[in-house]
């Protein structure tokens, strides 16, 4: 599964940088994934919607296994 979620963050992580921001795969645990926000992300008061509605919803969508999504 970690593969899995590499690739998908793979093809996030160009609209992240963009923003000059950037996200980490950290782990991957019984279906929880853990991320760390860097960049510009890092401090973003913006960072927990991305990581909600945007990074989460699209994992979810794409690897069914990922229950949950959280930043460390």
């Amino acid at each position: 599964m970690r593969e899995k979620v590499e690739e998908i963050l793979n093809q996030i992580r160009p609209s992240l940088q963009a923003d000059g921001g950037d996200v980490e795969l950290v782990d991957v645990v019984d279906g929880i994934v853990k991320l760390k926000l860097k960049g510009s992300c890092a401090g973003c008061p913006m960072s927990q919607m991305t990581l909600a509605f945007g990074i989460e919803r699209v994992l979810k969508e794409k690897v069914p296994e990922v229950k949950k999504v959280e930043s460390v």
